[in-house]
This record gives structure tokens, C-alpha cells and sequence, in this order.
């Protein structure tokens, strides 16, 4: 009995060592941050909320559903040929916003001659354990970063794996101006090598100037964590961008009225950057269906959308290219223009694109 206890414990001691020591898992805010983020409307009892009640556990039912989804072998969850990687052009003139995709919710926008990198995840797989699977769907880097313009800013919408990547943080540390981000995911940064100096945090509604451009952090519904032990630890957020033109980008969200505070008080946006996949009735209060991304979209008040959170990896049970078919589908219904660039091509809220996917899918 008494071995088996030690036994035990010693496992418990490892375990709790491997959850707090793991880079990948990044560290966690410290008690002096969660005094701090105490002046937040959003944290309470030791946790970030979101505005409406959010449920983040599922019934039984629900998860024997999913368990068996995850044991069917469902159409199309990836491409079935190689995704079309459009190198990256340096910007030669212009004065439009430039947005260039590079798969998922990573993002490059150039504005007033700022470069602004959003959520850059560029790794094989958004995962703790990449080498397990459930890689991108190109076996290529997106982008080579020797390519890339001096990046000034880098935003992050929350700290979930298929955003904020250990080893892109690496590989971009040393490249960037600035970092801004939510509430407490800092200490993920910090965690990583990346000075304390050069890293913002924001409260929803808190904003910053930098070299012209005002940017905003505003609600989202959605959660964080790293390491099932960590939920709600962090903050999440949409971003406002506002310049000689205005951009929002929804982060991870689920459909909620912030949409419409979000318009009615930083809106109208020239451009809007919406989460469009990864979505399923079963989690709807975090990832919106393609439908409710339209109207999010006309909620805030955005002229053009670029459909973003698709295309890179399989984080649900649709087809993989099905988000964008039913958010144009939806589109033509209210005539708004919808931008759908390859991954790497940049484009302006001008752009002309093709239904690229239709090719590979």
C-alpha cells in the first residue's frame, strides 16, 4: 500500500513538473499578474469571463457524439492535392490596406506604412505535441520570413495553439518591433525569450497609438488554455485597427451582440478580417458558423471581408474548403464583396480573386 502511494505521488510530482515545465505549454500568469488584471471587468474569481455565460463543458451525449465523429472517416477533411503557396511580393507602391494570407488566421497587413503581423502561427501543426499529427495541410512553411518586410508590430488573439506557436514566437522574436496582446498572454512571451519592454497588454476597449494607427482590443467569445489545467487564464480579444482606413479582425469568436457594440462604436470598417471555420453546432458559443460570420460582418459595419480560420489545418468535422462555399453563398444574399486570396497572395479590399479551391479540393 505504501509503495503504491509513493508511487503515486511520485507520478503526480512528474506530472505536475511536465504541465509547468513543457515550452510548448508556456509559462502561466503569476500571482502579481492576476493582481493586476484585477482592475479588469473581465476577471473574476481568478479567471477571464465572457460577457454571456459560456459553457465550455460538454454534456455526455455531446462528447460520445464527437468521440464517435472522430472514429468515422468523413469526406474531405483535407485537400486532396497540395494547396496552391503563392510566394510573397514586397509592397513596390500603393496606399491601399494590403492584407497577405498565409493559411488559417495568420495574416500579414500592411497600413500606413506600418506591417502588422497577425497571429502568426506558422508551425506544422497546433499542437503541445506536433509529431503526434493533425499537421497543416502543406508540408511547406507558408511563408519564408527572410522574405518579409521589418515586421512592426505582431497582434495576438488569444493563446490557443493554433495561434500563438512556440516556435514561430522563435523564429520571430528577433525580427519584430512590438507585441501586443491580450491580458496575460505576456507571460507566454516572456516565457519564450521575448523582453518584457517589448511587449503590450491590453484590456478590452484599452488602446495604444503607435506612428499613426490606433489600435483597440474589443470583446470576443471565446476561451484560452494551453494545458487543460490553465482555461481561462489569459485573455481573448478582437482587434480595431484605425488609420487612414479602418480594419477589424474578430480573433476566435462566437456569435454574440458585441458584434453590434463593436459597430456602433468603432464602426464602420473599410475592411473586416472574420473568423470563417473550424466551427460545429456542439461548440457554437466559440467558433461561429459561416452564416453567423456574415452577419457578425454586418454588424460591425465592414464593407469587404476577407474569410480567415480555414484552410490550413482539420479542427472539425466539414469539409475543409465548405466554410467559404456557404459564408459566399451567404454574401450574395446581402451583395458583399467577399476577398478570398491563396495562401501567400497579398491583396487590397480591390482585389479580384478566384474560387482558388475549387481546383485542389
Amino acid at each position: 500500500m505504501k509503495k503504491t502511494v509513493a508511487t503515486l505521488t511520485g507520478l503526480g510530482l512528474l506530472g505536475t513538473v511536465f504541465m509547468t515545465r513543457y515550452p510548448l505549454f508556456g509559462r502561466r500568469p503569476s500571482k502579481a499578474d492576476q493582481q493586476d488584471y484585477r482592475r479588469s471587468a473581465q476577471f473574476k474569481n481568478g479567471k477571464f469571463q465572457n460577457e454571456l455565460p459560456f459553457q465550455l463543458k460538454m454534456e455526455w451525449e455531446t462528447t460520445k457524439s464527437i468521440l464517435k465523429d472522430y472514429g468515422r472517416k468523413l469526406p474531405s477533411l483535407k485537400p486532396v492535392k497540395p494547396l496552391p503557396v503563392k510566394p510573397f511580393e514586397q509592397r513596390t507602391d500603393g496606399t491601399e490596406p494590403r492584407v497577405t494570407w498565409f493559411g488559417h488566421s495568420a495574416f500579414l497587413l500592411e497600413l500606413d506604412h506600418q506591417t502588422i503581423f497577425f497571429d502568426p502561427m506558422l508551425g506544422r501543426a497546433p499542437s503541445p505535441f506536433p509529431k503526434l499529427g493533425g499537421g497543416r495541410f502543406q508540408t511547406t512553411a507558408p511563408v519564408d520570413l527572410d522574405a518579409l518586410p521589418a515586421i512592426d508590430l505582431v497582434i495576438y488573439s488569444h493563446d490557443h495553439y493554433d495561434h500563438l506557436d512556440y516556435h514561430s514566437v522563435l523564429a520571430l522574436k528577433d525580427r519584430v518591433g512590438q507585441f501586443i496582446v491580450p491580458l496575460g498572454v505576456a507571460s507566454r512571451l516572456k516565457g519564450w525569450g521575448v523582453d518584457a519592454s517589448r511587449i503590450t497588454e491590453l484590456d478590452w476597449h484599452e488602446s495604444i497609438e503607435t506612428n499613426g494607427l490606433r489600435l483597440t482590443a474589443t470583446p470576443a467569445r471565446h476561451y484560452s488554455g494551453r494545458n487543460g489545467l490553465d482555461q481561462f487564464s489569459t485573455l481573448w480579444a478582437s482587434w480595431v485597427i484605425e488609420g487612414s482606413k479602418k480594419v477589424f479582425f474578430s480573433g476566435d469568436s462566437g456569435y454574440g451582440p458585441h458584434f453590434k457594440a463593436i459597430g456602433d462604436q468603432y464602426g464602420p470598417f473599410d475592411l473586416t478580417i472574420m473568423e470563417c471555420g473550424q466551427y460545429d453546432t456542439r461548440w457554437s458559443s466559440s467558433h461561429m458558423l459561416p452564416e453567423q460570420t456574415l452577419a457578425a460582418h454586418l454588424d460591425v459595419k465592414g464593407d469587404v471581408m476577407i474569410p480567415v480560420h480555414w484552410s490550413a489545418f482539420t479542427l472539425a468535422f466539414h469539409p475543409w474548403y465548405e466554410p467559404v462555399e456557404r459564408l459566399l453563398k451567404e454574401a450574395a444574399k446581402h451583395d458583399v464583396p467577399v476577398v478570398t486570396p491563396m495562401i501567400g497572395e497579398s491583396v487590397t479590399v480591390a482585389s479580384q480573386t478566384r474560387k482558388w479551391w475549387r481546383e485542389v479540393r
